[in-house]
């Protein structure tokens, strides 16, 4: 197939499993077009991505290298992609300006630093379901009563977001990872929220520091503005925090749906025949918190297969394709079996741009699922007959709501 015959990705995100099937069938790497009209090659299968995000010549600053970004304010649909690519952070950085950034932050999310938070994760587990044990209703929804709040509490703990903030917070990182809305006002939108929440933050941990990262980040762009300007300041901010916790409450609720729809697997993990890193680690790989990730850029014309991507062309992170490719996984590729034990799935990234956060990320998930599951062992889904719904997003992997019933 050629160029002009894009395949646009659904912006809902509505199968990503069967749109991931369609596009491997065209080959190791297919001309797509993203919410808006946005041009962009999507890797199908997992050996092709990770060359390309091995590869040195595959860059994520848009202003060096993507042949496009002079031109994205004559493209209004496109305005939604700023929350990606128009932000100055670990994200958007290549080279000496990336490593610059991950150094300033890296050192909060260590092994020995996870550690530390063990303690405070298990109390905030205990306490939401003990609301949920004591809240009395037949169904509740695991999401907003427990899969949500714990990771988001634990990422405000640990930047010193006020409570205040903490709702503003949520909701503007889910309208960045809301892909379905392409148009100029939802981009203003998140752009004005941007400045709005995260100014707030600072201005408040500038008049009050504490303990806390954005304490410690102000104090580095005040002391040594050439590590961490101001604007740096803010995206890495927008990074660090909807990282830390949006995708840990995909992963929990992702893994709690697919151990309830397998009642034989959750019996052979209550059993002990299957450790419970497995079953993080198994959903990691079938149904990654990111599914396809904006952008990367070729900095020069790289050879895939047959096809060649010209330098300055953009490239997504398909990370929900690649861990269901059967060339590496197998023909069950894309049955969930956690027995599996692929941990070689791609899910937090590989190389410099590894996820800096997953340490935390797999510890809350553990946390929360072995609690859960032995809190209430009768615990089942409550659809009411309809299908759960994914959140629109052909970014994000997860559910809008996740009713359950906690006893039988």
């Amino acid at each position: 197939m050629t160029v002009t015959d894009r395949i646009a990705l659904d912006p809902l995100g509505a199968d990503i499993p069967g749109e991931s099937a369609r596009l491997r069938a065209l080959g190791p790497i297919v001309p797509v077009e993203l919410p808006g009209g946005i041009p962009a090659w999507a890797p199908t299968g997992y050996d092709t991505l990770k060359e390309l995000i091995l590869d040195p010549q595959v860059s994520k600053d848009p202003r060096r290298h993507w042949r496009q970004w002079p031109e994205l304010g004559e493209h209004p649909s496109w305005g939604w992609i700023l929350g990606w690519v128009g932000v100055v952070n670990m994200l958007s950085t290549y080279g000496a300006d990336h490593a610059r950034l991950r150094k300033l932050v890296a050192p909060s999310f260590t092994h020995r630093r996870t550690e530390v938070l063990r303690g405070r994760v298990e109390a905030i587990t205990a306490e939401l379901l003990d609301a949920l044990d004591e809240d009395g209703a037949e169904v509740v929804d695991l999401k907003a009563g427990f899969a949500h709040p714990l990771p988001m509490r634990i990422i405000c703990e640990l930047f010193g977001v006020p409570e205040e903030l903490r709702e503003a917070t949520a909701r503007l990182i889910a309208a960045i990872m809301d892909t379905s809305d392409p148009t100029p006002e939802h981009a203003a939108f998140v752009q004005e929220q941007i400045g709005t929440v995260l100014g707030s933050l600072i201005a408040h941990r500038t008049e009050h520091p504490g303990d806390d990262l954005t304490t410690e980040l102000i104090r580095v762009r005040d002391e040594d503005g050439d590590r961490l300007s101001g604007e740096e300041l803010v995206y890495t901010l927008l990074l660090v925090i909807g990282a830390g916790f949006e995708t840990t409450v995909n992963l929990i609720g992702n893994a709690t749906v697919a151990l309830l729809r397998r009642p034989e697997q959750l019996a052979a993990v209550r059993r002990g025949e299957i450790g419970w890193d497995a079953v993080v680690d198994e959903t990691l790989r079938l149904y990654p918190s990111i599914a396809t990730l904006p952008l990367r850029f070729a900095v020069s014309d790289l050879k895939v297969g047959d096809v060649t991507i010209p330098a300055g062309d953009a490239i997504v992170t398909t990370y929900a394709a690649a861990n269901v490719d059967p060339a590496h996984y197998g023909p069950d590729a894309e049955v969930f079996d956690a027995a599996r034990a692929a941990d070689d799935h791609l899910a937090f990234g590989l190389g410099v741009h590894r996820c800096i956060g997953a340490p935390l990320a797999r510890m809350e998930a553990l946390t929360a699922l072995q609690a859960l599951f032995d809190r209430f062992p009768e615990l089942r889904l409550d659809t009411g007959g309809e299908e759960l719904r994914q959140v629109p997003s052909f970014i994000a992997s997860g559910w809008q709501e996740i009713p359950v019933r906690l006893r039988g």
